[in-house]
């Protein structure tokens, strides 16, 4: 048997617990510590709100001192639980590996159209008939696993026109850019009012090897239009954002990023907010040309 280099250590918990867990936890693993929950959506604007029983867990590393480490954090959460009941840990031993490759298998490519295949940035593509693009799921919002974000590769796969130029608004990871460019595409301005997300956009792109054709930055449709990048308007413009944002953005002339003709493709929205998101374009001039569903979420293209 291959030796043990982790010990994992976990408890499932509820919600006002997983704060207090996860605190413990980071004193004795120094590689941080995972929640996992489910996720529901309370209202238009929310990005995910966790309920129901959370996860907490955590990696030691195993070494001579990781009895006396175990019998510390059973200390600090017996001392917890005598403010409130909870469970007893759970332990298990991870052979050969380290901690992050425990999360990394959740991870798998993901087919997406006709052409696209999402791929886990460390998993090699065993389909040469369809173009991976790369995405390290740890970084930012858009790792393809959400079906905005694939409704949104779909409709790409269909508007997207060798050697056009494209807008991403709200780029989160980069992976509609990213996307655009490997079907074509010449020039990607990607921008975020996230620099977190920009500096994803950035890393993403360098292991798509399209860097060269990208362009991220910090901002949004007002510094676009102003100028503050290489584009201002291109065939394609895309929004996989949330509704109420992509209506905010039509009061800062969204529809204005388009040239003559051009698609606009939005994406992140809920099913009862669609007819919203359609009056808002309608207003400023577009006409819906093709709309697409998965599960709740509807995205939509316009011209």
């Amino acid at each position: 048997m291959a030796e043990a280099h982790w010990l994992e250590v976990s408890l499932t918990v509820d919600g006002e617990l997983a704060e207090a867990v996860s605190e413990v936890l980071s004193r004795f693993a120094s590689n941080g510590v995972v929640v996992e929950s489910t996720v529901k959506y309370n209202d238009a604007e929310d990005e995910g709100t966790p309920y129901g029983p959370v996860r907490v867990y955590a990696y030691l590393f195993i070494d001579e001192h990781i009895e006396e480490t175990r019998q510390r954090l059973a200390e600090s959460l017996w001392h917890l639980g005598q403010i409130q009941a909870m469970p007893e840990p759970q332990y298990r031993t991870i052979e050969d590996e380290d901690w992050m490759s425990s999360w990394k298998k959740h991870y798998h490519p993901i087919p997406i159209g006709q052409r696209l295949l999402i791929l886990p940035a460390w998993i090699e593509s065993e389909d040469p008939t369809r173009l991976a693009v790369r995405i390290d799921p740890s970084m930012a919002f858009g790792t393809g696993t959400h079906p905005t974000t694939q409704l949104c590769l779909e409709l790409i796969e269909v508007y997207q026109a060798a050697g056009q130029d494209v807008i991403d608004v709200g780029c989160g990871s980069g992976i509609l850019s990213i996307a655009c460019l490997h079907l074509g595409a010449n020039h990607a301005l990607a921008v975020d009012i996230d620099p977190a997300s920009v500096k994803a956009t950035y890393e993403n792109a360098e292991r798509n090897h399209v860097l060269e054709c990208i362009e991220p930055g910090k901002g949004s449709v007002k510094e676009v239009r102003q100028g503050e990048f290489t584009l201002q308007r291109a065939p394609l413009v895309l929004a996989n954002i949330l509704a109420p944002v992509i209506i905010r953005l039509f009061d800062d002339e969204l529809q204005d990023l388009l040239t003559p003709g051009g698609t606009l493709i939005l994406s992140g929205i809920l099913a009862e907010q669609a007819d919203g998101v359609e009056a808002a374009a309608v207003k400023k001039g577009l006409r819906r040309i093709e709309t697409r569903h998965m599960g709740d979420w509807v995205a939509m293209a316009f011209q």
